[in-house]
């Protein structure tokens, strides 16, 4: 959940959420078109495909969670109720990793977004990565013991 979901009272959730639907051209069906395709490049890709592979047995149910991910992300619906952070950890991955994430979901906006709705969730994708990489750098300093 993004720091903007704490913020946001529930009652006024759908009033922003389609404000941002004016604003960026993302709809739930374009979010999940956006994963979807994503999440097919991510599995064809050799770098990052045989990570998920070795994670992830059953795509249905990790793509639900991830367009509500990526709903509450991007459309502030509140509809993840997840924790990504604990997920990451552990992940043999470093920044190079990361970077080829943000590209390849740059790709995927680029092709299926708007403009300023690819911009929106690029933006966040960036954001997360940072987070994500610094978590998973953290964990590994630790010597694996949870800091959260």
């Amino acid at each position: 959940m993004s720091t903007d979901d704490l913020r946001i009272q529930p009652s006024r959730r759908p009033e922003i959420t389609e404000a941002l639907i004016r604003q960026t051209g993302l709809t739930p069906d374009v979010i999940r078109q956006v994963v979807h395709s994503f999440y097919d490049r991510i599995r064809q890709d050799p770098l990052l495909g045989p990570i998920f592979a070795e994670r992830i047995t059953d795509w249905g149910p990790h793509l639900d969670q991830m367009v509500s991910f990526w709903s509450s992300v991007a459309l502030q619906t509140g509809s993840y109720k997840g924790a990504p952070m604990p997920k990451h950890m552990g992940l043999p991955v470093e920044w190079v990793h990361f970077a080829h994430w943000l590209a390849l979901f740059a790709q995927t906006t680029g092709t299926i977004c708007t403009p300023e709705g690819a911009a929106h969730l690029q933006e966040r994708a960036e954001r997360i990565a940072r987070s994500l990489h610094m978590g998973v750098r953290e964990h590994a300093a630790s010597g694996g013991v949870p800091r959260f």
